[in-house]
């Protein structure tokens, strides 16, 4: 089985407040983790927890660090992966770190400065809902990198992704699929000169894309692009929360 996104979480400055926009626009279920010494929120679709969010500590703001989602891909020994990630030029945010009866991380970046976790659970990750098309699910994993084919080897050399369709964007490139071992789970390209730092990006899924956008809107979130339709027919928004950050809404229906 290729290494495939398992987990999101949310770093912000402001927990409560991030929980309610997310529960209100994207129709995710909030739920305390129980961490012992740590305040940590689970996001659910249905029943099944799909993402998670925490305030950033203060030494990381201190430290630069600003409101931002990252995605953790499952691997068989972080270890490992992240020797692999530095021989490639990456850096490491995180070194490898237990988490008490849940799994141990790591946080990296690659060598075009995309951040991304590194995860093996000690217990299998509950299975995604049946219905991909649910609201609350991950529908869509981007990278805007500073080298789209560079980037691509460098995945594709750590996971073993490979290529799927690549589309044609006239000036703005080619967008290329990936996938993980089935269908295709995200798209990578060169990203736009106005966009600042390489980055990934991730697509929650929700009932219908102009009912989401009324409500981004209503709970103080900011559009940057969309709504939009794109190649498949699905409906994206991109977007930015309160607190600063990116964020990306899809559906099947306008």
């Amino acid at each position: 089985m290729a290494n495939n996104f398992v987990w999101y979480e949310l770093m912000t400055t402001d927990a409560k407040a991030a929980q309610r926009f997310y529960s209100n626009v994207v129709g995710w279920k909030a739920q305390d983790a129980n961490q012992a010494g740590m305040d940590y929120t689970l996001l659910l679709a249905g029943e099944v927890p799909m993402a998670g969010l925490m305030t950033l500590p203060k030494e990381a703001c201190d430290a630069g660090a600003r409101p931002g989602w990252v995605g953790y891909v499952g691997v068989s020994d972080v270890d490992a992966h992240v020797g692999r990630v530095t021989k490639a030029g990456g850096a490491v945010h995180v070194p490898p770190t237990d988490i008490p009866n849940i799994g141990r991380f790591a946080m990296v970046a690659d060598p075009q400065g995309a951040v991304f976790s590194l995860f093996k659970p000690l217990s299998d990750m509950p299975p995604p809902p049946a219905d991909p098309a649910m609201p609350g699910t991950i529908g869509w994993h981007e990278l805007m990198a500073a080298n789209g084919e560079k980037a691509f080897a460098f995945y594709a050399e750590l996971f073993g992704w490979t290529k799927d369709e690549a589309l044609d964007m006239g000036a703005m490139g080619r967008y290329q699929l990936f996938a993980a071992g089935g269908p295709a789970i995200g798209g990578m390209m060169t990203k736009p000169a106005e966009v600042p730092a390489p980055f990934w990006g991730y697509y929650f899924r929700v009932d219908a894309i102009g009912a989401a956008l009324e409500r981004l809107k209503k709970e103080g979130g900011q559009v940057v692009n969309g709504p939009m339709e794109v190649p498949g027919g699905d409906w994206i928004v991109q977007g930015v929360d309160p607190q600063g950050a990116m964020f990306s809404l899809v559906s099947s229906k306008a």
